[in-house]
This record gives C-alpha cells, structure tokens and sequence, in this order.
C-alpha cells in the first residue's frame, strides 16, 4: 500500500515552492532524455518521515552528536552488536511501516513508461520497491534482509524480529530519537540485558544487509552499476548530497562521459559545480509536475 497523506516534513529542511523557471528546465532535461539514468539518496525518503544524516538543520548530524555505527566495530564487538541490534530492534516496527512518497512513485512511473533506463538507490528503506520498481540496485543494500557474515545464509529483517521478541520476552525500553537507518536512541544501561540471537544455520554473526560506514561496495555491484550508466544518455539525482564517494563516483563517471547531470536536492551537493541543472526544491513536490 502506498500513503496517500499529505508529505511528512519534519525532516524536509526548509525550501521554497518550485519555481515555473526550474519546471520548465527539468520538464526539458527529462523530455530530452530517452534513457534516463537515477540516482536518489536519503532526500527523497525525509517526505516519508524517514530522517537523514547531512541535511541542515533537521538531519542526523545538525539535531545530535551520534554517529551510525561502523562496520569494523559491529564485526570485531560484541557489545557494538548488541547496541545495534537492540536499538533496530525497537525502531523496527516503525521504520518498516513506512511508505513510499510521490516522488518514489513518480520513478516508478517514468520506468513503466520507458523513460526509466536504471535507477540506483543510496537508500536501504526498501521504498522503491514498495512503490514497484524494478529496473533497480540498491547500491548500499537494504534493511529488510539480513545474511550471516560466516556462511552467508539469509533471512527477512522481519523473521529476525520473532527471533528477537523469543529471546527477549520481557525485555522493554522507551526510545527517544529516531536515526536515519530504522535504528533508535537508548542508553547503555537499556541495551545491557538485550539477548542478540546467532545464525541458525552455522551460529556465525547476523547483519543487516546493508553497507556500513567504513565498509566498500562490492566492485560486482560497482561494475554492474557502471554498465547501466554507460548504456544511459542522462543522469538525474535526486535526493542527495553526494557526499559519499560510492554514489559520487558514478556522477564523476557520467561527467566523463559528457551525460548532461541534472541535480534535485535541497542544499549544495558535490555536483553542483558541473551539473547541468541544479534544482533546490523537494523531490516530491517537483517530481511530479514533469510530464
């Protein structure tokens, strides 16, 4: 099911209306393009009450001093774990209830229409494939599954959360905060009694599959990514920074190949010096007024 309720905004930063100018430029760029290269990031998620970490004044950073976890520490501690996997725990229900916006279902459209070549996702929210998209990656993979780091067996995010509530029947905390990846705000003292449940097949670590702060993208994935944009004639991103070098890379890669970039996100981003188009307005407000 999709939401059809007015946009959440409390971690949308603060922007003007679309301007009839930039419109009619984006209505352009996208009309011209025949096989339309995207790339979104946590911007387009914030309308869906999903925060993120760069934007200021509302994302992660701005609002506290926590980072996400690092995936040297979940790998070497098993205290990190159990802080990780007790903070998803109690976020869970909320984070999987979420709903793609209009701006996910617009992609969505535009690649039923064939104008969608490939669309590749910094976002581990599963929302495109809510709103039905298909001609996807998930480039930093995606909350809903979850693999064994020893041999590789993996199970549904909400599989894990029965084993969870088996383990921890009486366990409760009150969370205050929500971070972007689904995870909550506890204290060390709420997460000390949280039992972490090991794989059932070999008994080896469970994560989530998703690429953590510090770990790389496999260069399959990479590869495949790349093939995609070079069979593309454009590149739309929408809804990021591109403050990360595994996104980043693919723009620097479509700049290479003179693709005109056009860039849809609220604030600056690393593009802005050599996209072509450069719009500062939400994706869900913008997005769907391009016919």
């Amino acid at each position: 099911s999709v939401s059809r309720a007015s946009p959440n905004l409390t971690f949308v930063p603060a922007c003007l209306p679309p301007d009839p100018v930039e419109v009619e430029e984006l209505q352009h760029f996208v009309s011209n393009s025949k096989r339309l290269f995207v790339m979104t990031g946590a911007g387009i998620s914030t309308e869906s009450g999903i925060p993120d970490y760069r934007s200021e004044g509302v994302g992660l950073y701005a609002r506290t001093d926590r980072r996400p976890v690092q995936h040297a520490e979940f790998v070497r501690s098993a205290s990190a774990r159990q802080r990780y996997w007790a903070r998803n725990f109690v976020g869970w229900p909320q984070f999987s209830s979420h709903q793609p916006n209009k701006a996910h279902l617009v992609l969505r459209d535009w690649e039923k229409l064939g104008k969608l070549h490939w669309l590749v996702t910094q976002n581990v929210d599963a929302l495109h494939t809510k709103a039905g998209s298909q001609r996807m990656t998930e480039l930093h993979g995606c909350t809903h599954r979850v693999f064994c780091l020893a041999c590789g067996d993996q199970i549904l995010r909400s599989e894990l959360q029965e084993h969870f509530e088996a383990l921890n029947p009486t366990w409760k905390a009150e969370a205050f905060g929500m971070a972007p990846d689904g995870d909550v705000f506890l204290t060390d003292e709420q997460v000390h009694n949280f039992q972490v449940p090991a794989c059932r097949k070999c008994g080896g670590i469970l994560k989530p599959d998703v690429t953590f702060f510090g770990d790389t993208v496999s260069q399959e994935k990479v590869s495949f990514v790349h093939q995609r944009l070079a069979e593309s004639d454009s590149m739309l991103v929408a809804g990021s920074s591109m403050q990360v070098y595994s996104g980043y890379r693919f723009a620097l890669a479509a700049r290479e190949k003179k693709l005109p970039i056009a860039v849809l996100n609220i604030g600056p981003t690393r593009l802005d010096h050599f996209a072509s188009l450069k719009l500062n307005s939400r994706c869900g407000e913008l997005l769907p007024l391009i016919v």
